[in-house]
Parts: structure tokens; sequence; C-alpha cells
């Protein structure tokens, strides 16, 4: 942007503010809930007499974080915004500060992260970066006019009737419907709206993790809820009906060049025959002249086992994603329970697009700073009980959380392992990692987790944002040779403890406005552009050049620290806790840069997710009995780690999919070109004078 546009920007910003908020006619309030019900904040709005203006104040905090922030809006008559202005925190206490103004044809928008004009004729809706749900609201009067609204800076939001629903609540009705919005996003956002003539924002719902309703009305949340999974599942369905073929009974993948995971090498060209969902064999290229009903040529293409994302917090679109990635197995490290199992049936019965499920069951301690998921409890009796609630049903690890008491940490294990359970998790606050380990840990997750062993005190929060903002501050001078380091991996080598370092999501911590992140440079052209102005949102309070070269010094010194945990023998497995599919592939790629070979990094995603999962009888190598979870993949990701993103092909639950066409439907470009097909054989002729057996199955009894 020119000096004389930005001059013109923070003229009518000046303009905006002079304008007081008539006094208002209006006041309504949204409660802000977490996962489990309690109240974490609130969202108020104010709306002038003659409906032309509105001030918003958003409050909202779970986990130990969350946004804080005020919004001013005015309004054209069609409903759009004429001027707009955010100021706040967001949720890890970046500055917040975001300003729009529109008049005589053109539009003018500055944050932090981006700056920009356009020439505008007719309705248009500026898209805010950190927008509360009272942008819902304008967005909706002014869909209300039309099914589709040019967005700025670019996009076009539509919108679609899903469901109505009359609410009573005090002797009180309430007539809501619930849209689903495309064109933001990597998947549609459902919102609850009023029928009014100017309907707006009436709650959102994001079952097990956040509910905004309506002061007054929090009673019907979960008649709103009941309703927006039906309804999200009858589109859930659709698409997974639409993105799945069905495998034949035998098909063979020809001509694959197969990555064993065990000794991290690739062999020559192979056939590898999959029936109902197993592999049947693996044979040299061309030796086997069994007819299979379908064949597929990978012309040459790597195989890999299908890859484990070790940390997952699922939902019921991220599916998607991760399929079109080559990820097979996801371990859910922390989800409401109920909308874990929901989605784990969901997919068992075709209507989801889910990669397998390891559930890990989550154990809180109750605390205003506790992360509202899994059981929240207070004593070791409830702590056994919930760990025999995740025993019973089939949950093989539990996951232990910031708030949960240091006292009970030791008992609690031990009754978790007497249960056949592996036990991982957060380093319970006021305690450091050496602590965990010694006490029965089994894993750790997070790099931040395990080098704040060295940074915290007695009287450091580590519920709060101090578990980021201390690393941050004082990696970047760390001595990792320094003796209490060594006899920390020394204690680590000892009891085959096993890191989750999810490096790929605390890029964060050096990431400034208007940079796009790390792991997302090599995708962000690929993305919806709203998805791209996000990437370049930075997350933390970096406020100058000297903070700025800490913080990335710190991070370095993260990817270092994991380099000396492999070269130590520590077992590494590959966790995200990011955006699904695209961050695991960042993922390994740090790891290269930590110190493994592309293949190595390959071995961490395949074999380990299995050994770690205890799913290694059935998955993390392609051999014959095992699940036929397989990737084709273009180039060659054990020489390039980058080329692991070019997944063309994936074969699992029985299925193929094709990641382009995953893509495709979900808005994002393509990274791979001309996949191979799938091609039909005739029907094999029956043998006279035998069993009347097609002679091709002889040997195959899966």
């Amino acid at each position: 942007m020119n000096q004389a546009v930005g001059a013109k920007v923070m003229t009518a910003v000046v303009v905006f503010f002079s304008l007081q908020l008539a006094q208002a006619q209006t006041v309504t309030r949204y409660a802000l809930l977490t996962g489990s019900g309690s109240r974490g904040g609130e969202q108020v709005v104010e709306r002038s007499a003659d409906g032309l203006k509105t001030k918003v104040s958003y409050r909202y905090k779970d986990n130990g974080r969350g946004p804080e922030f005020t919004e001013q809006m005015r309004f054209a008559p069609d409903g759009t915004l004429i001027a707009y202005r955010a100021e706040g925190t967001s949720e890890f206490g970046n500055p917040i500060d975001e300003r729009y103004s529109r008049g005589g044809g053109r539009a003018e928008w500055r944050s932090p992260s981006e700056q920009g004009n356009a020439s505008v004729t007719g309705p248009a809706m500026y898209l805010p970066l950190n927008g509360s749900f009272e942008v819902v609201s304008v967005s909706a009067t002014a869909l209300a006019r039309s099914n589709a609204l040019p967005l700025l800076p670019s996009g076009t939001l539509r919108q679609r009737v899903l469901d109505r629903v009359e609410l009573v609540s005090r002797g009180q009705r309430r007539s809501v419907q619930l849209v689903a919005r495309t064109g933001v996003g990597l998947s549609p956002a459902l919102y609850w709206l009023t029928t009014d003539k100017r309907p707006r924002f009436f709650a959102a719902i994001y079952p097990g993790w956040f509910t905004g309703i309506e002061e007054g009305w929090q009673a019907q949340a979960g008649t709103l809820a009941t309703r927006q999974r039906a309804a999200e599942g009858r589109l859930l369905a659709e698409f997974a009906a639409r993105a799945r073929q069905a495998l034949p009974a035998l098909t063979v993948v020809r001509n694959a060049r197969v990555f064993d995971s065990d000794s991290a090498t690739v062999g020559p060209p192979s056939d590898v025959y999959v029936l109902r969902g197993h592999i049947a064999a693996v044979v040299a290229a061309g030796t086997d002249a069994r007819k299979a009903d379908a064949e597929i040529d990978a012309a040459g293409r790597i195989m890999l086992p299908g890859l484990f994302d070790m940390h997952d917090h699922a939902d019921r679109w991220s599916g998607a994603l991760h399929l079109a990635a080559g990820v097979t197995t996801v371990r859910d490290m922390g989800s409401t329970n109920d909308v874990l199992q929901q989605m784990i049936d969901e997919s068992s019965a075709g209507k989801l697009l889910k990669p397998h499920t390891v559930a890990c069951g989550f154990l809180e301690g109750a605390s205003p700073f506790a992360s509202n998921l899994g059981i929240l409890i207070s004593t070791l009796q409830e702590a056994k009980a919930a760990v025999d609630w995740y025993a019973v049903r089939g949950y093989p690890q539990l996951k232990i959380y910031n708030s949960f008491p240091r006292e009970l940490v030791r008992e609690t294990v031990a009754h978790a392992h007497a249960r056949g359970m592996r036990v991982s998790g957060h380093v319970p606050a006021t305690m450091r990692a050496q602590e965990v380990v010694e006490q029965g840990f089994d894993e750790v997750q997070h790099i931040n987790q395990v080098l704040l062993n060295f940074l915290v005190t007695p009287e450091t929060d580590t519920r709060t944002l101090e578990r980021f903002y201390l690393p941050a501050e004082k990696l970047a001078g760390m001595d990792f040779d320094a003796p209490a380091v060594k006899d920390f991996i020394a204690l680590l080598q000892r009891r085959k403890t096993v890191i989750d370092p999810t490096l790929v999501t605390f890029d964060f911590i050096r990431q400034r406005d208007g940079e796009v992140s790390a792991p997302y440079e090599s995708v962000v052209s690929h993305m919806p552009p709203d998805v791209q102005r996000g990437f370049r949102q930075g997350s933390m309070k970096i406020p100058d050049d000297a903070t700025a070269a800490r913080y990335r010094a710190s991070y370095e010194k993260m990817i270092e620290f994991v380099g000396r945990l492999h070269r130590a023998g520590i077992p590494i497995v590959a966790g995200t806790d990011a955006i699904a599919g695209f961050t695991l592939h960042s993922e390994l790629e740090l790891y290269v840069r930590a110190g493994m070979t592309p293949a190595e990094a390959l071995q961490v995603a395949t074999r380990n997710g299995a050994l770690y999962t205890r799913t290694q009888g059935e998955r993390g190598s392609i051999r014959a009995g095992k699940l036929a979870d397989l990737i084709l993949v273009d180039g060659d990701p054990t020489v390039n780690i980058a080329d692991i993103r070019k997944v063309s092909l994936v074969i699992t639950q029985g299925s193929l999919f094709v990641p382009a066409q995953l893509h495709q439907a979900l808005g994002i470009a393509p990274f791979v070109r001309n996949a191979p097909r799938l091609q039909r054989q005739a029907r094999p002729q029956r043998v006279s004078g035998g069993s009347g057996a097609p002679a091709h199955t002889t040997g195959y009894r899966h």
C-alpha cells in the first residue's frame, strides 16, 4: 500500500472513531461455553438505535489462553460493512489491531499481517481476520438478500439452510435455522441464525469443544447440538460416498517400489495384491501370473505403508485432509469422549471419511486453567475410576494434562499400567519432565514440555502462556552439553521414554505478522484465499527485531534437541497437533533438518507409529496378512523428504482415494496430477472339470 492510500485508511479510521455509538437500542449477550459446558467468556453486542453502528466486546479463556478484543462497526444500508475496527489480543497474546473502510468506490484494509485496497461496486463483505460472531450476523443480513456474497480481499461466501427448529425457553419462543457456509476455510462452517427479516447470529456449536449461544438459551444448546450433528452427518455421508472408491475383491498394484519400514530401504519393483482390505501377497514384479479383478500400474512409484499422525485432535471434516496426505492412522490425543466415539462409529459404518483411530483417554485435574476435554478429576479415587472407564472401552493409552494434581501422578500411572495402558501427557504444573518420567510416563508430548524441564522453577505456572513464552525467551542460550541435559537424556535412554515433539505446531513462537509460518510455505499457494491470509498471522507477541531473533534461535534449539534425542536412541513419534494432513509432511521435514535421513523420518511415521500404538501386527509395514494401508508417492521421499507431499493414491479400509479429488472438493489446488488409475479386468472364466471356483482365488483366504 502506498503512502497516499495508507493516509486514506488512517483518515477513514479517525472519522469512524469520531462517530460515537448512539444510545444503544439493543444489547445482546452471548454465553461462550467450553467443551464441558462451563462458562469460558462472553460476547456482548450493542446495536445503535438506527441499526447502522455496532460495538462488540469479546472475551474467551480456556486451557489458560484465549482472545480478548473489541470491535466497532458501521454499516451501509445494504447491511455490509463500511467501517470496521478491532483491538485487543489474540489467543496467545499477539496484539490485534485491524481496520477497514469503504467509500467512493474504494475499500481499504490494514492489520499487522496485511494491508491492501480494491475498487468495489455493489455489495461486498470485508472478512476480518479476528472477527467475533457478530461478523456472522453482518454477513447473514447480506446473504438474506442473495445466496452469494463477494468477499474482500477475495472469494465468495455462500450458504444453504440445513435445518429449522422452534425453541421454547421460559415462556419465550424462538425460531432458528442451521446454515452451512462455504467459500471460507477448508470445510463448511455451520451456524444457527434467527429467522427474522434481518437474520442474525444465534449460536455456534463445535461439539465437544465450544458453544457460543445467546444468553438465556443455554439449556437449548443440547437440542441444537443433536440436530446439528444429524444435519452435518448427512453432508459428511454424501461427501464420503463421492470420495470413496470400493476396491474389487482382488486388486493388484503393479510395478511399485516398496519401502521397507524395518530397514528404511526401498526394494526393487514389486506387485502387491490386495484382497478385502488386507495385503494378500507381495511378489517381485511380473512373477505372479494370477489374474486380479482390477489392477493399478504404479509405474515405478514409491509405495509406503500408510502414515501415522500420532498427535491428532479429530473433527468430522479433518479425515479427508488426513487421507489426502497419506495418513491412514491417527492417534487422537484428546477429544470429548462422546464425540470421538461417534466419529469412530460413523467411520466404521462408512458414513465418515476418517483414518483408523487410536483413542487416547484424556485425564485432567479440575482447576480454573483446565482443558475441558475428556474426564476432569480431583481425587485419586476419581482418577482411578476414569482410568477404568477408558480401559474397559479399549483405550490403549492415557494422556495426563497440565492441571492434573502432582501428588496423584505416580499412583494414577501405576493403575493405568496395571490395566495394560501406556501413559503419556503434558507435564503437570509445578513438575518437571524428569519427575514424570521417573514416576512412570511412557511418553511425553510436545518439545516445549520436554525442554521446560530445564527452565521452570517451583513458582512457574505452566498452565498459563508461560509454557510458550518461557521456552521462546530462554532456549536460545541453553547449553545442551551441560551435565543436567546429558543426565536427562540418559534417563530417557534408560527408561526408553518416547518423545512426541510436535515441532511443527511450535513454529508459531517465531512467526511474525505478515510472514508465512514455515510449515506452510510449501502449501500456502495451494490454499483458498482466506486460509492463505490466516497463514500470515502471527500468534505470539514479538515486539521488536531483537525479540524475533531470540525466538527464532529458541525454535532452532528445539529442532536441534530432537536431533540429539534421535542420535541418543530415544524413540520419536511423528505427531502434529496442527492442521490435518499437511503438517505431518512438515513435521517429517523438520526431523530431517534435525539430522535424520529422509528414510529414517519415514520410518518414524510408519514403523514407530505402529509400534507405539501397539498395532504393529497389522500396520506400519507392507507385509502379507497386514492391513492394506498403502500410499503411492511421486518422486522419492527417501531421498528428498519434500516429495512426501506428492501422494498420488491412497488405499485403506478396503477403498481407494485420489488425493487430488479430495483436495479439489475442499477448495485446495492438488499437489499431484495424473494419478494412476484403477483398471477393472474382465470377469474370469470358470475352470472346467474342477470345483467351479475361479482359478485366481486359489490360496487367498482373507
